[in-house]
Parts: structure tokens; sequence; C-alpha cells
């Protein structure tokens, strides 16, 4: 087996399979998007193994050299610092390499966040858009204005410095009542979720600036005329 991708717990070191465990204490070589952070959880679980920085700001140039690795026999376990590898994190062109190149890939089932925070949101979880972070700046407007339309329940990630202007900008582009919940530090001792509309939720980390990993989960849009949304979030002719 060539390629596994690891998913690694997004706060609590306790959510992560025997499997994975296995699996990273199987491997030849751990590629780790932060060594520091995968250091650690190995530690916890006295795994001892040699690590190799694999990042957004490298993965390009050593892309080549891990194919190589890989060809000849390798066995590589591929961790990012929290949930599942290519979600949001490094790991899509290394997988898609591997493809190219038959080589063998798996990815093993494991945390990520945004199941937890769209589960426990009490939006409807049957039909839902997963759109990671948002583009900080070139495309930005034009994704709020089609997400805006989406009427299935969305899902998107956001750092705590950023959450504020994103409540205010998609309380300004999908209407200060829209529903939704911001997730604060799933799995960790601090963990919480505020359900609110857009416009409250704004309001309030203004006057309680966050800290910790976010999840936000918005209430879909209405159906468009001439359709009647049901209440597990799909759409019906009338």
């Amino acid at each position: 087996m060539g390629l596994y991708l690891v998913p690694s717990p997004i706060g609590n070191l306790g959510d992560i399979t025997y499997r994975a465990v296995e699996t990273l204490r199987n491997a030849d070589v751990i590629l780790c998007e932060d060594t520091r952070t995968s250091g650690f959880l190995l530690k916890h679980y006295d795994i001892q193994k040699p690590l190799t920085p694999y990042h957004a700001h490298n993965e390009h140039r050593v892309l080549s050299h891990l194919i190589d690795q890989l060809q000849a026999g390798k066995v590589f376990a591929l961790l990012t610092d929290a949930g599942t590898p290519a979600i949001s994190d490094p790991g899509f062109l290394l997988v898609r390499e591997c493809i190219a190149n038959g080589i063998a890939v798996e990815c093993l089932p494991g945390a990520t966040a945004f199941v937890p925070a769209l589960v426990q949101s009490g939006l409807p979880a049957s039909r839902f858009a997963f759109e990671g972070f948002l583009p900080l700046k070139k495309g930005r407007q034009t994704m709020l204005k089609a997400l805006a339309e989406e009427t299935r329940t969305i899902i998107l990630y956001e750092s705590p410095h950023r959450l504020i202007k994103t409540l205010k900008e998609l309380s300004d582009y999908f209407g200060g009542d829209r529903q939704a919940a911001v997730c604060r530090e799933l799995t960790k001792m601090f963990e919480e979720t505020n359900k609110n509309t857009l416009a409250a939720l704004a309001t309030h980390y203004e006057q309680h600036p966050p800290k910790g990993e976010i999840v936000i989960v918005i209430e879909g849009a209405p159906a468009r005329k001439g359709k009647k949304k049901r209440e597990d979030n799909t759409d019906e002719e009338e």
C-alpha cells in the first residue's frame, strides 16, 4: 500500500481510531502539516516514526520527490493538524498525483469538524453545501452572492479574527434574520455552539471576541417561487 490519509483529532486526543494508530505505527514515514502539532499527538500514543513536513508552502516543491519514494515502495501516512487531510488542508495534490501514477491511496474514516457542527446546529442536515474558507479577497463577493441563493444548509470554516467581519457580510448578503450557528473549539474544554440570527451573532461576537477554531452553519435560503421547502431542507414542486 502506498499512501494513507489519516484523520487526526480536532481537539480531544481520544478522538482517533485504533486503525489510525496502527496505520501510523506501520508507516515508513509520516508526512505532517506541522511536525510540532503532529509530534504531540504521536508522543501521546508512543509512536516513533520519521516525520517529513508537508504543508501548503512546500507541497508543490516536494511532490515529485514523494512520488518517487512511493513508487520505490515506501508507505506514507499523511497527517494534517486537525481533521481529515485534503478537507481545507493539504492533501489533494498528493492524492491526485498518486492516482495519476497508479499508486494506491486510502483515506481512513475519522474526525472532521464540520460534521458535528452541522448535526448539533439543529439546522437541516440531509442536504448541505460545505464551502470551507471563503476567499479572502478575489472572488469573495461573488461567492457570497451565490451562497445567498443556496437552499441547502451552508457550512463554512473561519478564523477567530475574521469571524465578526464574516458574520456582518453574511448578514448583509443573506439577510440579518437568517438562522445560523457558530460552533467554536469543538471537542475541547471550552466548546460552545451559539445559535441565533446572523445579525445577533455578529453583535454577540463584537461584544465577546472569539478564540479558537470556528465552524459557521447557516440556514439555507427560502425555496424559489414555484417550489416549497420540506422539513428535510429539500425542494419539491408545488
